[in-house]
């Protein structure tokens, strides 16, 4: 344990933990692709779990395929008000995109008892609805990655882009490797690892290096 006190200015601390974690890394020996690092580092700086830099698995083109949709006025679409507040609005609103998730409203809650699914089973269904181009960003609820597939299956909806992060034990796991198995382009942490803040981390990192020009 470092019980070094190490005076940074409030201004250069995120900057200081990410030379941190570039420091720890490459003690670990672990080597991340450049064009990846951004995404993993601010993974890794949101939840302080090195494992992040093993278990993050990108389809093909994955960051530049969702950092397109963004520029294009992509909606995002959580499966938690954490995730919500987590994601940075006015970044994607420059680009014309809004954040949202139905997860609280009370007709889904309704729908969802009435027919015995998860609320993030018919947050999904009304997603599907939205006429702008959706990234899913899903941190809590695997049924929500399952019911992404099913439509898909289904050949009802074609998701554009899945952020697939649920954390848990309950069908989490296999949730995230549906997603992997299909040809919906993916950023996916593999195993029970996730959770809503992980989701948020994962688009404010493309957000931002939108922001900087690197996207």
């Amino acid at each position: 344990m470092n019980r070094t006190l190490e005076h940074v200015l409030p201004k250069d601390i995120e900057k200081r933990s990410f030379e941190i974690i570039t420091e720890e890394l490459k003690n670990q020996g672990i080597a991340i692709r450049e064009d990846k690092a951004f995404l993993i580092h601010r993974a890794i700086h949101t939840t302080a779990d090195f494992d992040y830099a093993r278990t993050l698995c990108f389809s093909e083109n994955a960051i530049s395929i969702m950092a397109d949709l963004i520029k294009s006025g992509a909606h995002i679409v959580t499966d938690t008000n954490m995730g919500l507040s987590g994601i940075n609005k006015a970044e994607l609103k420059k680009h014309g995109g809004e954040v949202h998730c139905f997860m609280a409203d009370e007709d889904v809650a309704k729908d969802a008892r009435e027919r015995g699914v998860t609320r993030a089973t018919v947050s999904m269904e009304r997603a599907a609805k939205i006429p702008e181009n959706v990234i899913f960003a899903i941190g809590n609820a695997p049924t929500a990655l399952i019911s992404l597939k099913q439509m898909y299956d289904r050949g009802v909806f074609i998701p554009k882009f899945v952020i697939g992060v649920p954390v848990g034990f309950v069908n989490v796991e296999y949730a995230k490797e549906l997603i992997m198995e299909s040809t919906i382009p993916y950023i996916v942490n593999r195993g029970r690892k996730g959770g809503s803040n992980v989701a948020a981390a994962i688009c404010n990192a493309v957000l931002y290096e939108i922001r900087n020009g690197r996207l």
